[in-house]
Protein backbone atom coordinates (compact mmCIF):
# COMPACT_ATOMS: atom_id res chain seq x y z
CA UNK A 1 0.00 0.00 0.00
CA UNK A 2 2.38 2.91 -1.49
CA UNK A 3 -0.53 5.39 -1.71
CA UNK A 4 0.66 9.13 -0.52
CA UNK A 5 -0.86 10.21 3.04
CA UNK A 6 -3.73 13.04 2.42
CA UNK A 7 -5.41 13.72 5.37
CA UNK A 8 -4.37 12.28 8.24
CA UNK A 9 -4.84 12.35 12.20
CA UNK A 10 -3.70 10.23 15.30
CA UNK A 11 -5.87 7.61 14.78
CA UNK A 12 -6.40 7.52 10.87
CA UNK A 13 -4.81 8.71 7.68
CA UNK A 14 -6.44 9.03 4.60
CA UNK A 15 -4.33 8.02 1.37
CA UNK A 16 -4.46 8.15 -2.34
CA UNK A 17 -5.94 4.89 -4.16
CA UNK A 18 -3.27 3.23 -6.40
CA UNK A 19 -3.86 1.22 -8.56
CA UNK A 20 -2.00 -1.80 -6.27
CA UNK A 21 -5.87 -0.86 -4.34
CA UNK A 22 -8.20 -2.35 -6.87
CA UNK A 23 -8.26 -6.01 -6.06
CA UNK A 24 -9.03 -5.36 -2.49
CA UNK A 25 -10.89 -3.25 -3.07
CA UNK A 26 -13.24 -5.08 -5.59
CA UNK A 27 -13.07 -7.77 -2.85
CA UNK A 28 -14.26 -5.53 -0.43
CA UNK A 29 -17.01 -3.95 -2.26
CA UNK A 30 -18.54 -7.36 -3.05
CA UNK A 31 -18.75 -8.54 0.64
CA UNK A 32 -22.26 -8.76 1.45
CA UNK A 33 -21.95 -7.35 4.67
CA UNK A 34 -20.57 -4.19 3.38
CA UNK A 35 -22.76 -4.69 0.12
CA UNK A 36 -26.46 -4.44 1.97
CA UNK A 37 -25.65 -0.72 3.25
CA UNK A 38 -24.36 0.41 -0.18
CA UNK A 39 -26.08 1.02 -3.35
CA UNK A 40 -23.87 -1.68 -5.23
CA UNK A 41 -26.46 -4.41 -6.14
CA UNK A 42 -24.47 -6.17 -8.68
CA UNK A 43 -21.55 -8.08 -8.46
CA UNK A 44 -17.95 -5.57 -9.72
CA UNK A 45 -15.05 -8.43 -11.08
CA UNK A 46 -11.22 -6.84 -11.66
CA UNK A 47 -11.39 -5.86 -14.47
CA UNK A 48 -14.98 -3.57 -13.33
CA UNK A 49 -13.09 -2.49 -10.49
CA UNK A 50 -10.30 -1.33 -12.24
CA UNK A 51 -12.20 0.52 -15.05
CA UNK A 52 -13.91 2.50 -11.79
CA UNK A 53 -10.55 3.21 -10.82
CA UNK A 54 -9.65 4.50 -14.58
CA UNK A 55 -12.82 6.15 -14.72
CA UNK A 56 -13.68 7.61 -11.17
CA UNK A 57 -10.57 7.66 -8.88
CA UNK A 58 -8.19 8.19 -11.91
CA UNK A 59 -9.49 10.80 -14.11
CA UNK A 60 -9.84 14.58 -13.01
CA UNK A 61 -10.53 15.61 -9.75
CA UNK A 62 -14.00 14.86 -9.36
CA UNK A 63 -15.43 12.58 -7.17
CA UNK A 64 -12.60 12.48 -4.70
CA UNK A 65 -11.85 8.87 -2.94
CA UNK A 66 -9.98 7.86 -0.32
CA UNK A 67 -8.45 4.54 1.73
CA UNK A 68 -9.06 4.74 5.44
CA UNK A 69 -5.76 3.24 6.68
CA UNK A 70 -4.21 2.70 10.32
CA UNK A 71 -0.58 1.37 10.96
CA UNK A 72 -0.26 0.46 7.05
CA UNK A 73 -3.68 -1.38 7.22
CA UNK A 74 -6.85 -0.42 5.01
CA UNK A 75 -9.62 -0.20 6.79
CA UNK A 76 -12.23 1.25 4.34
CA UNK A 77 -12.94 4.22 1.93
CA UNK A 78 -14.28 7.59 2.10
CA UNK A 79 -15.17 9.92 -0.69
CA UNK A 80 -17.02 12.84 -1.92
CA UNK A 81 -18.94 12.06 -5.01
CA UNK A 82 -22.02 14.37 -6.54
CA UNK A 83 -19.79 17.07 -5.76
CA UNK A 84 -21.66 20.40 -7.29
CA UNK A 85 -18.86 23.33 -6.76
CA UNK A 86 -21.67 26.17 -8.48
CA UNK A 87 -23.60 25.36 -5.54
CA UNK A 88 -21.26 24.31 -3.16
CA UNK A 89 -22.26 21.08 -1.86
CA UNK A 90 -20.85 17.28 -1.91
CA UNK A 91 -22.59 14.03 -0.87
CA UNK A 92 -19.50 12.15 1.17
CA UNK A 93 -20.15 8.21 1.37
CA UNK A 94 -17.95 5.61 3.31
CA UNK A 95 -17.66 2.00 3.78
CA UNK A 96 -15.41 0.21 6.10
CA UNK A 97 -14.49 -3.55 6.29
CA UNK A 98 -16.39 -5.59 7.70
CA UNK A 99 -14.38 -6.82 10.53
CA UNK A 100 -12.96 -3.32 10.83
CA UNK A 101 -16.18 -2.11 11.87
CA UNK A 102 -17.41 -0.42 14.89
CA UNK A 103 -13.67 0.52 15.58
CA UNK A 104 -14.66 4.72 15.02
CA UNK A 105 -12.04 4.65 11.74
CA UNK A 106 -15.49 5.84 9.68
CA UNK A 107 -16.39 8.66 12.35
CA UNK A 108 -12.63 9.76 12.33
CA UNK A 109 -12.74 9.53 8.55
CA UNK A 110 -15.45 11.19 8.36
CA UNK A 111 -14.59 13.79 10.28
CA UNK A 112 -11.28 14.66 8.55
CA UNK A 113 -13.41 14.46 5.05
CA UNK A 114 -15.62 17.06 6.40
CA UNK A 115 -13.16 19.48 7.60
CA UNK A 116 -11.22 19.41 3.99
CA UNK A 117 -14.27 19.72 2.24
CA UNK A 118 -15.36 22.93 4.23
CA UNK A 119 -11.52 24.13 4.88
CA UNK A 120 -9.77 23.43 1.73
CA UNK A 121 -13.16 22.56 -1.01
CA UNK A 122 -14.82 25.66 0.53
CA UNK A 123 -18.49 23.55 0.33
CA UNK A 124 -21.00 25.28 1.89
CA UNK A 125 -22.84 22.02 2.57
CA UNK A 126 -21.89 18.30 3.16
CA UNK A 127 -24.50 15.81 3.02
CA UNK A 128 -24.85 12.04 3.28
CA UNK A 129 -27.24 9.23 2.66
CA UNK A 130 -27.90 6.36 5.14
CA UNK A 131 -30.23 3.26 4.50
CA UNK A 132 -32.20 3.36 7.60
CA UNK A 133 -31.30 -0.09 8.34
CA UNK A 134 -27.88 1.08 9.03
CA UNK A 135 -28.40 2.76 12.59
CA UNK A 136 -24.61 2.23 12.94
CA UNK A 137 -24.02 4.86 9.88
CA UNK A 138 -26.28 7.77 11.14
CA UNK A 139 -24.63 7.32 14.17
CA UNK A 140 -21.37 8.81 12.59
CA UNK A 141 -23.18 12.17 11.03
CA UNK A 142 -25.16 13.14 14.54
CA UNK A 143 -22.36 12.03 16.60
CA UNK A 144 -19.69 14.92 13.91
CA UNK A 145 -23.01 17.48 14.21
CA UNK A 146 -25.09 16.39 11.11
CA UNK A 147 -29.01 16.57 11.28
CA UNK A 148 -31.37 14.39 9.66
CA UNK A 149 -32.62 16.29 7.02
CA UNK A 150 -35.75 14.33 5.99
CA UNK A 151 -36.22 10.54 5.14
CA UNK A 152 -36.70 9.24 1.30
CA UNK A 153 -39.50 6.49 2.14
CA UNK A 154 -38.99 2.97 0.15
CA UNK A 155 -36.32 4.69 -1.60
CA UNK A 156 -34.17 1.31 -2.92
CA UNK A 157 -34.70 -2.26 -2.66
CA UNK A 158 -33.00 -4.69 -0.51
CA UNK A 159 -33.09 -8.23 0.30
CA UNK A 160 -36.33 -7.93 -0.77
CA UNK A 161 -37.79 -5.42 0.80
CA UNK A 162 -37.94 -1.44 0.22
CA UNK A 163 -36.08 0.31 2.40
CA UNK A 164 -35.94 4.45 3.54
CA UNK A 165 -33.36 6.05 2.95
CA UNK A 166 -32.03 9.00 5.47
CA UNK A 167 -30.37 12.16 4.60
CA UNK A 168 -27.73 14.09 6.79
CA UNK A 169 -26.77 17.30 6.16
CA UNK A 170 -24.55 19.94 7.66
CA UNK A 171 -23.47 23.50 6.82
CA UNK A 172 -20.42 24.99 6.94
CA UNK A 173 -21.50 27.68 9.66
CA UNK A 174 -22.61 24.55 11.73
CA UNK A 175 -19.48 23.01 11.34
CA UNK A 176 -16.95 22.96 14.77
CA UNK A 177 -14.37 20.79 13.54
Amino acid sequence: MNGAVFLESEEVKLKTVEEEDIEWMRDNINDPEIRAYTTGRYPLNLEQERKFFEGHVSEGRDPIHLLITRDGDRKGVISFIDMNRDAGNAEIGLWICADEQGKSFGTEASRLMTDYGFRELRLHRIYARVFAHNPASGKIWEKLGYREEGVMREHDFIDGDYRNLRIYGILREEWTG
